[in-house]
């Protein structure tokens, strides 16, 4: 299942959140962190990758989450030498380099880790194996709110990668209450990250349930989804076996 949802979210959102075994895994600091700004193409939006050893992650600049308003708001500035810092409740993002254009620029940056937040992750069974995820926490904007939804919609996140990829596809709490249905038994975030990344949604589960089709489990679902197995073309085989006995 989880080949399912990384290969479908790599289109989405480039998150590879594993992270290289660092020698310094217990210092609140990490350096080596590049940016890079490319603009919109086509019908896309601006984006920010930023990017440590092997690990990076693509984050549109798209207006949608309040933190990186300073952000988007200096690099669509003007030509030069330029600075911007992402707060958030996993730590900071600081970053200094230049603009050719609007959103055409490149730098470096230094993420300093929220003790805090590392403790609240942990005392949840979420503690990450190194602070690089933390990184990636920021950047696809992975909370504790979202960690304690999902949990209380009875799909808690079993490790850090869970919350990360959560966060990265939008699996939201709200989206989970929307999925469940008599037709689909979803008791596993994997499951919901796995609908998520093949755009199941809500409609289409009870599009299944009115169909006739009962507590199917996700992977039956998602295989569903894939083959391209609309919730009309359920009933009509439905129909046909009905009309053929």
């Amino acid at each position: 299942m989880k080949a399912i949802y990384f290969a479908a979210g790599a289109v989405l959102l480039s998150v590879i959140a594993c992270s290289v075994p660092s020698t310094a895994a217990d210092q609140l600091v990490l350096s080596d962190i590049e940016w890079k700004a490319t603009p919109a193409t086509g019908k896309g939006k601006p984006h920010l990758r930023v990017s440590r050893k092997r690990s990076n992650s693509d984050v549109s600049i798209d207006g949608s989450r309040r933190e990186l308003a300073g952000t988007e708001a200096v690099l669509r500035g003007a030509t030069g030498p330029v600075s911007f810092t992402i707060v958030h409740a996993s730590g900071t993002l600081a970053c200094n380099g230049s603009l050719k254009g609007a959103y055409d620029g490149a730098g470096s940056c230094r993420f300093t880790a929220d003790p805090e937040f590392e403790r609240a992750l942990a005392s949840r069974g979420l503690a990450p194996e190194d602070r690089d995820d933390l990184l990636a926490m920021l950047l696809v904007d992975a909370t504790i709110e979202l960690a304690d939804g999902l949990t209380a919609e009875g799909v808690k996140p079993k490790d850090d990668d869970d919350l990360i990829a959560a966060a990265a596809l939008k699996v939201t709490p709200a989206y989970v209450r929307d999925l469940k249905s008599e037709a689909l038994i979803l008791t596993d975030v994997d499951d919901a990250i796995a609908c998520k990344a093949l755009d199941v949604d809500g409609a289409y589960v009870r599009g299944l349930a009115a169909a006739g089709y009962r507590k199917l489990s996700a992977d039956d679902v998602v295989g569903m989804k894939a083959m391209g197995v609309s919730p009309e073309y359920a009933q009509a085989i439905n129909r046909a076996r009905g009309s053929g006995q």
